[in-house]
C-alpha cells in the first residue's frame, strides 16, 4: 500500500481525511499529531483511539513543546513580537513547528505522501505546504478538504455512512490551545462590530484580590518566578495558570491573511502578553536607544515572515542571531501587578539598568556636564534646522 503521513488533530476535517484516504484512496495512513502545548496525556490517548478506529494503520504523538520554545517562542520574546501590536502569534507560530516535525517524520519512515486537513480559504494551507515543499519536495501533498471544496455537512454525512457517528455538532466557539496562547473563533469574529462574550474565553475570572509576581530574566529568557527557578517552558505554564485566574490576556486580533483577505480572531494569552511586556520594559532600561530601534524593526519583520510561513528562509536565522546578540544585558527582575482583567508593570531591578543616577536624573540635576556644555551641544544640534529655515524662509 502507499504509505501516507496524515497531520492529525482528531477534529472533523482530519477525521474525514483518515477515513477517506484509507478507504477510498487505499493509502496506508499513519496519523501523526504534534503537541506544542495544547494536549494533555488523556487527550492524546483519545486522539489515538479515534485515529485507529477511523482506519489509520498507526498513530504517533510527537512532543514538541520544548522544540517550539527553542525554535520559535524564545525569539518571539526576544523580539517583543505582537502582530499588529496586538497578537502574540499564538497559533500561527505553532503551525510552523508542527509542519516541520510532521514532514521530518515522513522522511524518517520513508513515506511518499503527506496529507493535512486544511481548507482552501485559510493561512494553514500555506504554512503546511510551504514547509513540506521546501524540506521534502519529493513527497506528494494530499489535501481532500481543499481539493474537493467540502462543506462540514458533507464530511459528517460521509463519516456517518461509513459507521463513524461521533458527536460532530459544531461547537459555538472553536478553541485552539497551545503553549503561547489560545485562539477563540465564533460567529462574532466573522463580523467587524461584535465582541466575544466573556463566556467564550476558556478562562473565567476566579481571583479578584490583586497580587504581585516577580519575573526574573537572564539574557532575555524567563528563568524564575517569585524567586523559584525552572526552565522557561515550565515558567510560561506556571505564569499562565496564575494570570488566567484573573482573566488576563483577552483581546481580538484583526489582520491580513496570507491569501489577501482580512481576518478576525479572539485570543487569550495571559502569559505571553505579560512576558512580552515585562521583557520589553526590562529592555527599555538595559538597551541603548539604537538597539531598541533596530530590534523593533527586525522583530516586526521576523513576526511577519513567521506568520506567513517563511520560517525556513535563511534571513530568519540572521534575524535570530541579531535578536540573541541584543540580549546580553537583558537580565534582572520585573515586578508585575495582577488584577482582574489586567496587569501592570510596576518596575524593574537590574545591575544593567542604564538609569544611572551618577550621570544625572531626568528633569532634575545635571551631574555629568556643565551648563555651558549643554548650551553648546544644543546650539550645534540646532544647526540643520537653522540652515533649512534660513535657505527656505
Amino acid at each position: 500500500m502507499k504509505k501516507l503521513i496524515l497531520a492529525y488533530s482528531g477534529g472533523l476535517d482530519t477525521s474525514y481525511c483518515a477515513k477517506y484516504l484509507s478507504k477510498e484512496k487505499e493509502f496506508e495512513v499513519h496519523a501523526v499529531s504534534v503537541n506544542t502545548g495544547g494536549f494533555s496525556s488523556e487527550e492524546i490517548k483519545t486522539i489515538e483511539e479515534k485515529a485507529l478506529q477511523l482506519g489509520a494503520t498507526s498513530y504517533t504523538s510527537i512532543d514538541a513543546v520544548q522544540t517550539f520554545y527553542k525554535k520559535v517562542v524564545k525569539y518571539l520574546i526576544f523580539g517583543n513580537i505582537l502582530k499588529n501590536n496586538t497578537y502574540p502569534l499564538s497559533v500561527s507560530a505553532e503551525r510552523i513547528v508542527q509542519a516541520i516535525e510532521i514532514v521530518n517524520y515522513a522522511k524518517k519512515v520513508g513515506a511518499k505522501y503527506i496529507a493535512h486537513g486544511s481548507t482552501g480559504a485559510g493561512n494553514d494551507q500555506v504554512r503546511f505546504d510551504m514547509i513540506f515543499q521546501i524540506i521534502a519536495p519529493e513527497i506528494e501533498i494530499i489535501t481532500p478538504i481543499r481539493d474537493n471544496k467540502l462543506a462540514r455537512e458533507e464530511e459528517i454525512e460521509y463519516l456517518k455512512e461509513n459507521g463513524v457517528d461521533y458527536p460532530w455538532e459544531k461547537a459555538k466557539y472553536s478553541i485552539n490551545r497551545g503553549l503561547w496562547g489560545t485562539s477563540v473563533g465564533g460567529d462574532e469574529t466573522l463580523t467587524s462590530d461584535k465582541p466575544l462574550p466573556d463566556s467564550a474565553y476558556p478562562s473565567q475570572l476566579q481571583q479578584k484580590e490583586p497580587s504581585e509576581v516577580i519575573l526574573t530574566f537572564q539574557q532575555g529568557e524567563l528563568i524564575a518566578i517569585n524567586g523559584q527557578k525552572d526552565n522557561p517552558v515550565a515558567n510560561i505554564e506556571k505564569l499562565e495558570v496564575m494570570a488566567s485566574k484573573y482573566a488576563i490576556g483577552r483581546d481580538i486580533h484583526v489582520g491580513d491573511t496570507i491569501i489577501g483577505i482580512k481576518g478576525r480572531v479572539g485570543f487569550e494569552a495571559a502569559a505571553a502578553l505579560i512576558i512580552i511586556k515585562a521583557h520589553h520594559l526590562l529592555e527599555k532600561h538595559t538597551l541603548s536607544k539604537w538597539q531598541q530601534y533596530q530590534k523593533e524593526q527586525q522583530g516586526n519583520f521576523y513576526g511577519m515572515l513567521l506568520h506567513e510561513g517563511n520560517y525556513l528562509d535563511p534571513v530568519m536565522r540572521n534575524i535570530e542571531a541579531f535578536l540573541t546578540d541584543t540580549q546580553k544585558t537583558v537580565s534582572g527582575d520585573v515586578f508585575v501587578g495582577l488584577y482582574p482583567f489586567q496587569f501592570r508593570l510596576n518596575g524593574i531591578s537590574s545591575k544593567h539598568d542604564l538609569m544611572n543616577a551618577s550621570f544625572g536624573s531626568y528633569g532634575e540635576m545635571n551631574k555629568g556636564w556643565s551648563a555651558d556644555e549643554a548650551k553648546g551641544f544644543i546650539k550645534i544640534l540646532s544647526n540643520p534646522g537653522k540652515i533649512y529655515n534660513h535657505v527656505n524662509s
